[in-house]
């Protein structure tokens, strides 16, 4: 099964930061693919930095361990959950996972939002370009319905 999990981070060294969550979640799960890197304006909390945001493709199956993986590599990273949106060090959200469906106190698979942020779909396209949300349709079908003007490829 694969899954698909975002990355952003938008304080200190954000590169850095997704390096060592792809680094800690492909210690535990292979990685399938890897999208390349974007600079996204911020969502939700806009008073803030930019944003590096990327996919991580891996070939996982349970979807708790994939969120308790995503918790150690914030933690790792130094997260802090003061603010909903706020600016953060390392955020990973487990996007989806093969067609499954979840609504758990923990977790929704789909993410709930996914469908709507060019910052998950755009660089989902570029590691798999027939990538489809659950019950939402083709990731190529949602894009062309977003504003992708403030998501741009990174160039370090």
């Amino acid at each position: 099964m694969t899954a698909v999990l975002s990355l952003g981070s938008n304080l200190g060294d954000r590169a850095g930061h997704l390096a060592v969550a792809r680094e800690i979640l492909g210690a535990v799960f292979p990685v399938v693919g890897v999208s390349p890197i974007y600079e996204t304006a911020p969502v939700g909390f806009v008073d803030q930095a930019a944003f590096l945001n990327q996919i991580l493709l891996l070939d996982a199956s349970d979807p708790e361990e994939l969120l308790s993986a995503a918790h150690r590599a914030e933690e790792a990273r130094g997260r802090v959950r003061n603010r909903r949106w706020g600016p953060r060090t390392l955020d990973v959200d487990v996007i989806s996972v093969d067609a499954l469906r979840l609504d758990s106190p923990r977790l929704t698979l789909p993410h709930p939002r996914a469908h709507e942020r060019a910052f998950v779909l755009l660089p989902w396209l570029d590691v798999d370009p027939d990538a489809e949300v659950p019950g939402r349709g083709a990731v190529l079908g949602l894009l062309r319905r977003l504003d992708t003007a403030d998501v741009r490829r990174w160039a370090a």
